[in-house]
C-alpha cells in the first residue's frame, strides 16, 4: 500500500475524473488541472460498456449516470437499399449505456468532488520536468513550486506530454443531439445504423435525458471524409437532408430537427497506441495512450479501465515504480488486442472499399449470426473479449453481465 501522494492529473475528461475519484478515495492528495475556466465535456453520446459501468460503480458515478442514460440491448446494422441485417450484437444478460457526455461527465464530477480533489481550472498544460524525487507540472502560469510525486497525463489524443504518434483516419463523423421522436420506428434499446457500401453509414444511438430537461434525446451521426467536409458545408442543408431520406427514411425525424450545418460537430478519430505509457513518475492514460475509431464503441470504456489499473496498482504495490510498471502490464494484452481488432474493423463500415463491403454483408454477416460468434461478439463490445486488467489485479466485476 502506498503513502498518501501528492499527485497531479492533467485533463478533465473521463480517464482524469476517474482516475481522480478513484485515486482520492484512497486517501491521495489529488489536483486536478483543466484548461477550461470552468471544467466541461466535448461531444455528444457514447456507450459505457459493461466493464466501464463496472468502474463507474467502483468511482461512486453510476448510480448519477443511470438515472440519465438509457440502457441498450442490442448493435444493429443494416444495408440501403436492400435493408439486410449485417450486424448484430447483444449484451446478454447486460447493457450497454448510453448517455449523453454532459450527463456522463457531470457523474464522474460530483464523484471526484465527493472524493475531495482539487479541481484546478485554466490551466493550459505545457511541459513536465523531472527534478529529484518529484516531477514539475508547466502552465501557461510558469511551473509549480513544489514538485508532484506523479503526473498522470490524461489530456487526449493531442497530449503536449505524451510522445504518442497518431496515424489519422480519412473519416470522421458530424454528430448531433436531437429529441427523440415519439413516433419514431427504431427501437430504443438498440444502436441503429444503416449503411451504403463503406463509405456511406448514418446512425442513431438513444442517450436518455440531459442534466437540463425532459425528455428523451438522440445522438445521431453521418460518416464523412474530412476532406469532404468544405463540400458538405456548403451544400444546401435542404439537398443533403434529401439524400439522407433516400438512404434511410427512418432517420428523416431525427435530421429534420437539425436546422443549420453548425449544429454537427466534426469528430476526427486516428489510431496510435504507445510503446511503453510509463516513465519516471509520468504515466499516460486515455487518449493521451492510445486512440482508435469508434466503430467498436470502446473509447470510454478504454479510458475507465486505464484509470481503474492505475488506481489498483498504486494501492497494491508500496513503491511507485513497482506499481507504474504492474499498471503498464495489467493493461498491456487488453489494449493491444481492442487496438488490433479496431484497426481490422474499421474499414469495414468507413473506407472507400468496394471489396469489403461485400466481405462484410455476405460472409462475416452470415458467421456472425451463428451462436458462437454471437457470444464472442458479446464479449467484444463488452469490453471483456480478453480480462480487462491483468498482473495480479483484482477485478471487481464480472465483465459481460452488466451492473
Amino acid at each position: 500500500m502506498q503513502t498518501k501522494l501528492n499527485i497531479a492529473i492533467a485533463g478533465c475528461g473521463i480517464a482524469g475524473l476517474a482516475a481522480a475519484a478513484l485515486l482520492a478515495q484512497q486517501g491521495h492528495n489529488i489536483h486536478l488541472y483543466d484548461q477550461f475556466d470552468q471544467p466541461e465535456p466535448v461531444g455528444s453520446g457514447l456507450v459505457i460498456q459493461p466493464v466501464g459501468q463496472v468502474v463507474m460503480q467502483v468511482a461512486g458515478a453510476l448510480p448519477e449516470a443511470l438515472a440519465h442514460g438509457n440502457k441498450i440491448k442490442h448493435l444493429t446494422g443494416h444495408t440501403s437499399p436492400a435493408n439486410k441485417l449485417v450486424l448484430k450484437a447483444g449484451y446478454g444478460d447486460g447493457f450497454g449505456l448510453a448517455i449523453h457526455r454532459a450527463s456522463l461527465f457531470a457523474a464522474l464530477f460530483r464523484a471526484a468532488e465527493q472524493a475531495g480533489v482539487t479541481v484546478i481550472p485554466n490551466a493550459r498544460i505545457r511541459a513536465t520536468r523531472l527534478a529529484g524525487n518529484g516531477r514539475h507540472l508547466h502552465t501557461q502560469s510558469g511551473e509549480n513550486e513544489d514538485p508532484f510525486d506523479l503526473i498522470i497525463d490524461a489530456t487526449g489524443a493531442h497530449s503536449p506530454l505524451s510522445p504518442i504518434v497518431n496515424q489519422p483516419l480519412p473519416f470522421g463523423a458530424l454528430w448531433a443531439t436531437v429529441d427523440w421522436p415519439q413516433d419514431s420506428p427504431l427501437p430504443m434499446n438498440a444502436l441503429s445504423q444503416k449503411y451504403r457500401g463503406s463509405a456511406i453509414m448514418a446512425g442513431v444511438l438513444p442517450i436518455g435525458r440531459l442534466l437540463d430537461g425532459p425528455g428523451s434525446k438522440a445522438a445521431i451521426f453521418w460518416s464523412l471524409r474530412h476532406s469532404d467536409l468544405p463540400n458538405w458545408q456548403q451544400t444546401p442543408l435542404d439537398h443533403w437532408r434529401d439524400s439522407v431520406h433516400r438512404l434511410w427514411p427512418e432517420f428523416a425525424p431525427f435530421i429534420n430537427q437539425v436546422g443549420q450545418h453548425s449544429d454537427f460537430t466534426m469528430a476526427r478519430y486516428s489510431h496510435g497506441t504507445l510503446t511503453n505509457p510509463v516513465s519516471s513518475r509520468l504515466v499516460h492514460i486515455g487518449d493521451a495512450a492510445h486512440t482508435a475509431s469508434p466503430q467498436l464503441g470502446q473509447g470510454a470504456n478504454m479510458a475507465l479501465l486505464d484509470a481503474f489499473a492505475l488506481a489498483s496498482a498504486i494501492a497494491a504495490r508500496a513503491d511507485l515504480v513497482n506499481a507504474l510498471e504492474t499498471y503498464r502490464m495489467a493493461r498491456r494484452n487488453h489494449i493491444r488486442t481492442y487496438q488490433a481488432i479496431s484497426r481490422l474493423f474499421t474499414p469495414l463500415y468507413q473506407s472507400d472499399s468496394r471489396v469489403l463491403p461485400i466481405l462484410r454483408d455476405h460472409v462475416l454477416a452470415p458467421i456472425s449470426g451463428l451462436g458462437p460468434m454471437q457470444k464472442l461478439l458479446s464479449r467484444l463490445v463488452s469490453g471483456d473479449l480478453v480480462p480487462p486488467v491483468q498482473a495480479g489485479l483484482r477485478w471487481p466485476g464480472s465483465g459481460g453481465s452488466g451492473v
